[in-house]
């Protein structure tokens, strides 16, 4: 899942950051309103962590534009603004969530869970196709039959990218994108490594190359 941080303080954009990256989430981090919402045109999210202290054009401000375009996306606000007002503002203009600083990373993370459980419907449920499932909770691969299997970050992410569109063919950048943050130094031959890795975990016909255009996993069974 690809994550934008909207977020002008250093520190506390570098620590995020790395907890999310951690936590195998993509992340994009701007450093200011207008930046937010230009990224946001060219570039799918999966949710937005949005700080309202932003220079130039206000965190609120932000949020009533992504909301007047009928984007949908879940937007949870992370702010030092700890006034009941600013909180009723934040949630009234469309927020989904509102976490104060400062915060534990452990805390950030439940809430990040629980927004996009309740706006994705069963994105933390545990996915499958009827031979492979995967349950996101614990980042275990079960195959039918087998006992489970512990993925690392970049598997987990890469296998939940497949299993979210069984059938679906996805390009390596389609993967890459879902992988890799801005800035990320994408190894050469990093997406045909983790399938490989899979497929050792797995077994061998798990994941399908479709010459040419990509990889798959097979539709629900």
């Amino acid at each position: 899942m690809r994550v934008l941080l909207v977020e002008d303080d250093l520190m506390i954009g570098e620590v995020i950051q790395g907890a999310l990256k951690d936590a195998s989430y993509a992340t994009d981090w701007v450093k200011n309103g207008q930046t937010a919402l230009s990224t946001l045109t060219c570039q799918h999210y999966d949710l937005v962590l949005l700080d309202l202290g932003l220079p130039g054009k206000d965190g609120l401000e932000v949020l009533t534009s992504i909301r007047a375009m009928d984007n949908p996306i879940p937007i949870l606000i992370i702010t030092a603004r700890d006034s009941l007002d600013d909180r009723l503002r934040g949630l009234d203009s469309g927020a989904d969530d509102f976490l104060l600083k400062p915060f534990a990373m452990a805390e950030l993370l439940a809430r990040i869970r629980a927004v996009l459980r309740r706006k994705g419907g069963g994105t933390f449920s545990i996915l499958g196709n009827g031979v492979v499932s995967l349950d996101p909770a614990t980042r275990e691969a079960v195959i039918v039959g087998n006992s489970p299997v512990q993925l690392s970050n970049r598997e987990f992410s890469l296998l939940h990218a497949f299993l979210v569109r069984p059938g679906a063919i996805l390009s390596r950048s389609e993967l890459e994108d879902r992988i890799y943050g801005w800035g990320e130094e994408v190894e050469s031959n990093a997406i045909e490594f983790l399938i490989h890795a899979l497929r050792r975990k797995l077994g061998r016909d798990i994941i399908k190359n479709v010459r040419g255009v990509g990889w798959m996993v097979s539709k629900s069974v």
